[in-house]
């Protein structure tokens, strides 16, 4: 069987989207900050409702995720030479953002559901003296989130919360992004909000919120923003905070605000519903393993993550090559050279010699990904499925 179906396809920019954003390319007010009073800018409106969204005080908006957590761990005292915790499951902005910051990562095993190990986490939160956590709630599987504060608390961690692929998701009714000190959000297309590129830091701490806003590059427009601090609190960091130019402009806030609230509701329920098609297509297939959700996870399935169980390397790599045939590409973190978007941690040289993380090395030698489209019916799913199905029979031959 083969299908012919784009794993990237995204929906529309909502009508009120498309609309806002021609009317700013009439106007020519692209940029986020203006110099003469009027209305609040698309950009600070969009901070304000994210903020509220949320329930966080505060939201700076900034070119990408990546930038978010970089500002993230410089506002939260990150200095160079520092250690950084993070997930060893992650992409490549997570590490490049504890590079950008000039601090040393040093990684945590994988549990095999592909969540943070936390006996691992505690380990080396207290053999390495590390200032804060960078977690990755990598594909939306998303940890324990009391044991890692408790982790965290216990050993003098700040913790940041990567969720580039957890906007709309929660850990037992509490969202992501609102567990530790900030929580950063992507915009880029592939996420749940498309503005092309973009994102989100929340934070309820003034002196992050303010050094974030100074950082992101307000200049001294940083009044105009809905969801700041008081004044006295710029006070304390517009002399000594750098401008690192991170700002998004009006055209990306134009173009995401209708995708927020009821719209990303809805979205995420129609992903959830994609990956339970699937999940349930794939029962019983021979040495496909998905890990079981716990029902304190609130996740939010943009993409879909299986094991390939009593495979070898030759197995797996023919197996990517089976469903490639079949029209199906198919993401493999057990590749010998990063490919697309897909890396590992031994892939990022820069760290200097790599880490040793015993369960990484088996959890991810085995692991698969594939994107979950909006537009994929109960039909495609299944199609989907059948295609894995055969390609595990032909590479297993």
């Amino acid at each position: 069987m083969a299908i012919d179906l784009d794993l990237t396809q995204q929906e529309p920019i909502p009508p009120t989207g498309v609309e806002t954003a021609v009317a700013l390319m009439h106007s020519g007010r692209l940029h986020r900050y203006g110099e003469v009073g009027g209305k609040p800018s698309e950009v600070s409106a969009l901070e304000a409702e994210f903020a509220h969204e949320l329930g966080a005080r505060y939201c700076v908006a900034l070119n990408s995720c990546g930038s978010a957590m970089f500002v993230a761990l410089k506002a939260s005292g990150v200095q160079p030479g520092d250690a950084v915790l993070s997930n060893c499951f992650t992409l490549a902005p997570v590490p490049g953002a504890i590079a950008h910051a000039g601090a040393r990562p040093v990684l945590v095993d994988v549990r095999d559901d592909y969540t943070i190990d936390i006996d691992d986490l505690g380990a080396k939160a207290a053999a390495s003296g590390a200032k804060a956590l960078l977690l990755s709630h990598m594909r939306g599987h998303i940890g324990d989130m009391d044991a890692i504060a408790q982790v965290c608390q216990r050993h003098g961690v700040q913790l940041i919360e990567d969720c580039a692929h957890t906007m709309g998701a929660a850990w037992n009714g509490r969202p992501t992004g609102t567990w530790g000190r900030a929580g950063c959000f992507s915009l880029q297309s592939y996420k749940h909000a498309n503005a092309g590129e973009g994102g989100l830091l929340v934070t309820n701490d003034d002196d992050v919120a303010a050094q974030a806003i100074l950082f992101s590059g307000s200049y001294m427009l940083y009044r105009s923003h809905l969801a700041r601090p008081d004044d006295a609190v710029f006070e304390r960091w517009k002399y000594v905070t750098p401008n690192f130019s991170l700002r998004i402009g009006n055209l990306s806030a134009a173009i995401v605000r209708p995708q927020m609230g009821a719209v990303l509701r809805d979205r995420c329920a129609r992903w959830n519903e994609r990956y339970r098609w699937l999940e349930a297509a794939l029962q019983g297939a021979p040495h496909i393993v998905v890990p079981q959700r716990p029902a304190r996870e609130q996740f939010v399935a943009s993409s879909f993550q299986f094991s390939l169980a009593d495979s070898d390397r030759d197995t797996r790599q023919r197996f990517v090559g089976a469903c490639a045939e079949r029209g199906l590409h198919i993401k493999w973190f057990g590749a010998e050279e990063p490919l697309g978007f897909t890396s590992v941690w031994t892939h990022w040289r820069y760290f200097g010699e790599p880490q040793r993380l015993p369960n990484a090395e088996k959890v991810l030698a085995g692991l698969f990904d594939l994107r979950l489209p909006l537009m994929l019916t109960q039909a495609d799913c299944t199609a989907i499925a059948s295609v894995i199905r055969d390609a595990i029979t032909d590479a297993s031959r």
